[in-house]
């Protein structure tokens, strides 16, 4: 849920009328009475909520039908990640759209409160921890009993993001031992201040642009997965949460790999949704391929949907708060957040490689030096 009824009290705050679907948050617990009480209008279906709309704002992508109900120059927010989506940023730019992207956000400080990638990956993280425990046919903590003493669980997390941090916090609170791989030197010390083993495989650091991994070449990947072979075989537990902006996430865990690991163990490919990490992962399934369980998991956060409306909420609140003054939109397209995550002005398609993805030639300047009759408008 894009809203929640405490962050719809702020906004009205800020001189933004709220209208909500009927509905909207009732998987997530928050029910048409509470939005009310905050001061917002509850509408009767997505067509009464859009009437009049300047801004939308938004989990993921809108569908092309979705998009065809949208008012005419409207201003979306939301997960759009673009150049997975050309076919609707094409339908957004023909309804003179403006488009903002949270997943383009600035690694920067000043964005931290509207970095909706991270604070669903910490959502995720935690959510995969308590996955690989569910699916493990054994304690994660070590046990001392009159039977005799049952030793911890064995976890290796692969990527030390956001959502491996959160991922070995948790881990670590169940009980279980755990080791940690990431190709960027600046995990190190984090993992480590979880009180987790950092795993140096002797490599080539891969520290991309703003603090991701960057994309590593086939030679690293293959010796890289082969040192990882004896973690992994090793591991009770493989939580995988490797991800690169953009593009199709890498494969860490091969078949073989899996093929060493012992009866029962348990792999949670995080990046499941995007390719994924184990070559044996099916998005939204469970499989066993040689005793060993494969959880591709799939929107981790939407299995949570209280905590991680309340997050996102807030990003897109602190989000408007930069767009919106004095209940107008007001964008400064000169401001690196909001160039950054613009992705269409005004119906002009203004993001590289969205253009690339659509056939169009290559936007000439930045976001925030194209020139249209867009005007302000009251925002709701």
């Amino acid at each position: 849920m894009a809203i929640v009824p405490d962050v719809a009290a702020k906004l009205s705050g800020l001189g933004i009328d709220v209208v909500v679907q009927s509905g909207a948050g009732g998987d997530a617990r928050f029910p048409d009475r509470a939005y009310e009480e905050a001061g917002a209008t509850v509408a009767p279906d997505a067509a009464g909520a859009l009437v009049g709309a300047a801004v939308v704002a938004r989990v993921q992508p809108p569908s092309l039908e979705e998009v065809a109900q949208l008012p005419e120059g409207v201003s979306v927010v939301s997960f759009l990640q673009p150049v997975a989506s050309p076919d609707v940023v094409a339908a957004l730019a023909a309804k003179q759209a403006t488009v903002y992207s949270l997943d383009l956000l600035p690694r920067i400080s000043r964005a931290q409160s509207m970095d909706a990638l991270s604070s669903q990956a910490t959502v995720g993280g935690y959510r995969a921890g308590l996955a690989a425990a569910e699916h493990l046919a054994k304690f994660f903590p070590m046990f001392m009993t009159a039977a005799g003493t049952v030793p911890p669980a064995k976890v290796l997390v692969m990527g030390a993001g956001v959502a491996g941090l959160q991922a070995i916090a948790t881990a670590r609170r169940l009980g279980a031992v755990v080791r940690a791989y990431d190709v960027r030197t600046a995990a190190k010390e984090e993992v480590q201040s979880l009180g987790a083993h950092f795993v140096d495989l002797g490599l080539e650091a891969q520290d991309g642009a703003g603090g991701y991994a960057k994309e590593q070449s086939a030679e690293t990947l293959a010796r890289q997965q082969q040192l990882l072979a004896a973690e992994v075989a090793g591991a009770d537990v493989v939580i995988t949460t490797a991800q690169i902006p953009g593009r199709k996430a890498p494969v860490l865990v091969t078949e073989a790999m899996v093929e060493g690991m012992a009866d029962g163990a348990v792999i949670v490919d995080m990046a499941a949704d995007s390719g994924g990490n184990c070559e044996l992962s099916v998005s939204g399934e469970d499989v066993v391929v040689h005793g060993v369980t494969v959880v591709g998991l799939t929107n981790p956060p939407a299995s949570m949907p209280t905590h991680a409306s309340f997050l996102y909420a807030r990003n897109i609140a602190n989000f408007l708060a930069l767009v919106v003054k004095d209940g107008a939109l007001a964008p400064d397209f000169d401001d690196e957040i909001v160039a950054g995550t613009c992705v269409v002005r005004a119906g002009t398609v203004v993001h590289g490689p969205t253009a690339e993805a659509l056939g169009l030639p290559a936007p000439a300047t930045r976001a925030s030096e194209v020139h249209t009759d867009e005007s302000e408008g009251a925002a709701s």
